[in-house]
């Protein structure tokens, strides 16, 4: 067998290159295979057997133009056209056992993230960093489903917009207790102001800024109804002293038991909105192998017996 470190092709040549074959395993022992272009009969009816799109395609067809335009609305939320988000709302749907299609809604689509809590816990906190720079997990442009990390310099500019959706079926699990926001930055603690607050849910950014040699810490929250159908709240922070080294991410229930739904979670500055995972696919995720300096989606800062977090399909 022979071994190929590197390859360059012309144009013509990559052409047909690309056409036969495909790289596999790029990151460990990697190879390139044979790509399959022709399928035999047998094969193809096991594969179209196995497909949910004639039944997906069944129940488009017998939608409404206007209930079709209501999927082209509620996809327009996650950059998807109606039929697309469609697809992926009824995959989920026969995945868990739902019958019929759903109806679309602009506030939330598909699988969104859930934060549950039970006794004997009665706190949970989760985290998403956002460091001046890191990596992500990105699809191939042009690909099925191959991946690549992708590393990101995140230019820090205000205002930081940060907006969710979400329902709340929370209730108080008694008592008070002294409660502090806190982060830890570089392995130095910085801690917020203390309060004390019989209840708390919250979505918060922690941002981190100097000034004249001194670290501050400006907290931006969303206090969030303990009881609640679907809703939209935003905060905006327009300005800090000194410059933004960078921010992190938190929901934290603390004092509550119940379950907080949330999607279309959003961190806007610079333009663009840099919140990994904003609709809410796999909150749970992590990466390892060849994607392990990927950072966590959401990573758990305190998750006490009875409390959990993760990304659910749920008719509501």
């Amino acid at each position: 067998m022979s071994k190929v470190s590197y390859i360059d092709l012309l144009p013509a040549e990559a052409l047909l290159y690309y056409d036969a074959l495909k790289p596999q395993s790029r990151f460990i022992h990697s190879r390139v295979v044979m790509k399959k272009t022709f399928y035999s009969r047998m094969r193809i009816r096991g594969l179209t057997q196995k497909s949910l799109l004639p039944t997906i395609a069944a129940f488009w067809s017998a939608l409404t133009t206007g209930q079709k335009a209501a999927w082209t609305t509620a996809g327009a939320e996650m950059g998807l056209n109606g039929w697309r988000l469609f697809v992926q709302d009824m995959c989920a749907r026969i995945k868990n056992s739902f019958s019929g299609a759903a109806t679309p809604v602009t506030l939330h689509q598909s699988w969104v993230g859930m934060l549950k809590i039970t006794a004997p816990a009665s706190e949970l906190k989760i985290a998403q960093l956002h460091p001046s720079s890191y990596w992500v997990y990105r699809k191939v442009v042009g690909s099925k489903n191959m991946y690549e990390p992708v590393a990101v310099s995140e230019g820090f500019s205000l205002p930081l917009v940060l907006s969710l959706n979400y329902k709340a079926e929370l209730e108080t699990a008694g008592g008070t207790h002294e409660y502090k926001y806190g982060a830890v930055y570089f392995g130095e603690a910085i801690w917020g102001d203390d309060g004390l607050d019989a209840d708390v849910a919250v979505f918060y950014a922690e941002v981190l800024h100097s000034y004249q040699g001194v670290d501050y810490l400006t907290t931006l929250e969303i206090n969030l109804d303990l009881v609640s159908v679907w809703k939209n709240a935003t905060a905006t922070l327009s300005s800090v002293i000194g410059e933004v080294i960078g921010y992190n991410l938190y929901f934290h229930l603390d004092n509550v038991r119940g379950t907080l739904y949330i999607d279309n979670v959003k961190a806007t500055h610079s333009g663009q909105n840099w919140v990994r995972d904003p609709f809410c696919n796999d909150i749970y995720q992590g990466f390892t192998k060849a994607f392990f300096q990927i950072p966590k989606h959401w990573a758990a800062v305190t998750l006490p017996d009875g409390a959990e977090f993760d990304s659910i399909y749920k008719d509501f």
